[in-house]
């Protein structure tokens, strides 16, 4: 059991946090604006809105040094999927309603409702950083955009900050912080968009009605 929720408090912490933060964290004001950033932060906007699909290599490291990898699947708005590498047995997906992580070593899940993560600020369509979230960081210097989120209908729920590259623009990583301060950064690379996706990526078939099928 332990491995199993070892590997669920990681991913939840990536894209699932939803409990309140301690009080020291939820008090994030928003970050002073000025209208050079305003125009970046719609730019930001513009090219997450244009991605229709995308595919990418990740890379997983928790703020304790647990380190995993794979490959991630994205077709907006909505479906998600993540398999991650041997040794980590893990797939996550989301296909619309439901984010869930299947553990396929002990044959377990777990399912969370998709508007209830962080995921769904990359998965909702349209993102608008005005309408859907609080600006609590931004910076734009050394070729790279950085702006930190919270959710503005939570905002006392985890925090959320994305990095991108200036030129070109594009998403590189992302960070998470669950309500116990503790910290999930997930890097991208060998991004590619626009392709045809097979929609059995994002589609849950239960393994273990599977299996007792089988069986």
């Amino acid at each position: 059991m332990r491995p199993f929720l070892q590997t669920c408090r990681a991913l939840v912490a990536m894209l699932a946090v939803s409990m309140p933060l301690a009080a020291a964290e939820a008090a994030q004001p928003p970050v002073q604006l000025t209208t050079q950033d305003i125009l970046q932060l719609q730019r930001v906007a513009a090219y997450l809105n244009g991605i229709h699909t995308m595919s990418a290599q990740f890379s997983q490291v928790t703020g304790a040094g647990a380190t995993s990898s794979g490959q991630m699947w994205i077709e907006r708005p909505g479906r998600m999927r993540f398999e991650y590498n041997p040794p980590t047995p893990t797939t996550l997906l989301a296909d619309r309603f439901y984010v869930y992580v299947w553990d396929k070593q002990l044959h377990q899940v777990t399912k969370v409702g998709l508007k209830s993560t962080p995921a769904w600020f990359f998965l909702r369509d349209p993102i608008n950083f005005s309408a859907d979230s609080i600006v609590t960081g931004f910076s734009d210097s050394g070729g790279q955009i950085r702006i930190g989120l919270v959710e503005r209908a939570h905002p006392d729920s985890g925090s959320l900050s994305l990095v991108f590259t200036e030129n070109p623009l594009e998403l590189r990583q992302w960070t998470v912080v669950d309500q116990q301060g503790k910290t999930t950064t997930v890097t991208l690379s060998g991004l590619q968009y626009g392709m045809a996706l097979n929609p059995k990526l994002f589609q849950y078939n239960d393994p273990l009605a599977r299996t007792l099928r089988e069986n």
